[in-house]
Parts: C-alpha cells; structure tokens; sequence
C-alpha cells in the first residue's frame, strides 16, 4: 500500500477502451466547449454591457454563465488532451485541484439556481418590492456567499480524499479526477470521506431544493390568483428557463446519486459525467437566450449596432 502523500502521478483511463472513438469523441468534445465558452462569454458581456439587463435576474444569470465556464474548463481541457495523445498521465496534485475547483463551482451553481428562484419569487409574489427586496448589496452577497460555501464545502471533501491511499497501479477509470472514480481506485478505507461526502451532497441537495420548491410553490399560487392571462404569461416566462435549467441540473446530479459504484457502472459514471460537465453548461445559455425576450432583443440591438456603426 502506498500513502497518497507520496503518490505523485495517478493515470487517467479516459476512454481508452473505445480507440475507434477518439477522434470523433475529440471533435464532438471541442465543439461543445467552443459552443460553452462562446454562448456564457457572450451572456456575460450582453448583460454587463446593457442597461435593461442590469436588474437582478441576469445579474444571477451573468453569474450562473461564470460558473458555467469554470466547470466546463475544469474537465474538458484534459479530456480533449488524453483523447488525442497517448499521455494519460496527471499529477497528484493537478488531480486534487481538479476535483477541488469542479466540485466547487457545481456547489456554487447548486446554490446559484436557489438563489436565483428565491429571486423569480421575490419578483412574481411582490413585483413592486422587488428591487427594494433584491438590492444590489443583497445580490452581491448571496452570489459571495454562493461561491464561498462551494469553496468550504469542496475543500472539506478533498482533505477527506487527501488521507486515503492508493494501489500501486494509481488507475482512475474516468476521464478526470471524479469523486467515485478516485475513491474507486483507492485501496484503503473510504468510509469517513464517503461519509463527509455525502452529509455535505446531501445537505446541499436538499436545502436547494427545499428552496427552489418553496419559492416555486409561492409562484404557482400567485400565478393561480392572476386575472388577466397577460399577466399570468408574463410570470410563467420569466420562470420557464429557470425552471429548465434546475430540471437538467438536478435531473443530472440525482442520476449521478443512482449509479452503483462498481466496475459495470463505470461506463454508465463517464457518460453521466459527459453530460453534467461537458453538455449541461453548453445548454443553459442556450436555454436562457432562445427562450428570453430580454436577452434575443439585447443581442439584436447589440448586432444592428454593430452592423450600422461602421456606415456612420
């Protein structure tokens, strides 16, 4: 048995078992990560550089697309890399940074959606209170807070990853430093980090859904008590691509709670983790622009400017 802290390279499998498919895996891979970087790029600048947009929906949603980066460039980057070279190779303490920064922003984004359905419900239940409610002091606060319990709650789970040990091969049956893949290829007893895991998984699953829950159950009564169907449409717009994005996100993160971790599921954990680190981020601006009026409006004023500037 060797002591971790003398570990200094762990070997990532990737998906070696499938050579035919690298090549196409890389470029479905990078494609999706330029849509990623390009699509949360763009939402951040379109919000930041408006006006109209300056309120407290999208100054969460400017957030959100942050964290959508930073997750997304915490895994992809090193699958992209040991999908077209033969070094499958990471250093110990590359691997626990990996696992760090990624469970960090998911926290984060999990805390960021609650937050950010407390603010739909501030704005449908009270819309004339609503900017007293959710002051800018207030929004910069909760989106502080967000970030740093992320940071707490990661860092409190990888002290507990950094006193285990692994076999002499160091294998990780995954593409990056996942929590079930490291504690897969762990050899010694896992159950006090398993436990933090899950009291702080399950502490932050059910806190953020409790508040999502409630803050949505207010908005379907106010919604109900609505005369006019202006009004009722109005307020089910502006909570259907939250309520899609907490769909995917969620959906996603208990699915992950379902898979067995066994050598069978492994294949089963890698596309999940494809789908919640790679392709969840990819969606939620689309999400967010196509089904905004705010934000398609913005990017078109921002464009017919830009196209008419240069004839000035």
């Amino acid at each position: 048995m060797i002591c971790l802290s003398s570990v200094t390279m762990l070997i990532l499998l990737g998906f070696s078992g499938y050579p035919c498919l690298q090549a196409p895996l890389f470029l479905v891979f990078l494609a999706i990560y330029t849509v990623t970087l390009v699509g949360n790029l763009g939402i951040v600048v379109v919000i930041r550089t408006s006006p109209k947009l300056h309120t407290p929906m999208y100054f969460f949603l400017s957030h959100l697309s942050f964290s959508d980066i930073c997750s997304s460039s915490v895994f992809t980057p090193k699958l992209l890399g040991i999908l077209v070279v033969e070094d499958r190779v990471i250093s110990f303490k590359g691997c626990m940074a990996q696992f760090f920064f990624g469970c960090a922003f998911v926290i984060a984004e999990m805390s960021m959606l609650a937050v950010m359905a407390y603010d739909r419900c501030v704005a449908v239940c009270n819309p004339l209170l609503c900017t007293a409610a959710m002051s800018p002091k207030l929004c910069s606060l909760l989106v502080a807070g967000t970030y740093t319990w992320g940071g707490m709650c990661s860092w409190t789970i990888t002290c507990s990853l950094l006193e285990l040990s692994f076999s002499g091969s160091n294998v990780i049956h995954h593409f990056g430093c996942e929590y079930s893949a490291i504690i897969s290829a762990s050899c010694s007893d896992s159950h006090f980090s398993q436990l933090m895991c899950f009291l702080i998984s399950t502490l932050n699953e059910v806190c953020s859904l409790l508040i999502i829950l409630t803050s949505y159950a207010f908005i379907v009564v106010t919604i109900i008590k609505m005369p006019s169907a202006a009004g009722l449409r109005k307020a089910f717009s502006t909570c259907a691509s939250h309520l899609t994005a907490i769909t995917i996100f969620q959906g996603t993160v208990l699915f992950l709670y379902c898979v067995p971790n066994s050598k069978s599921s492994w294949l089963l954990i890698k596309v999940a983790t494809v789908f919640f680190t790679v392709m969840s981020p990819m969606l939620n601006p689309l999400i967010y622009s196509l089904r905004n009026k705010d934000v398609k409006e913005t990017v078109r004023s921002l464009i017919t400017m830009k196209l008419l500037s240069p004839a000035i």
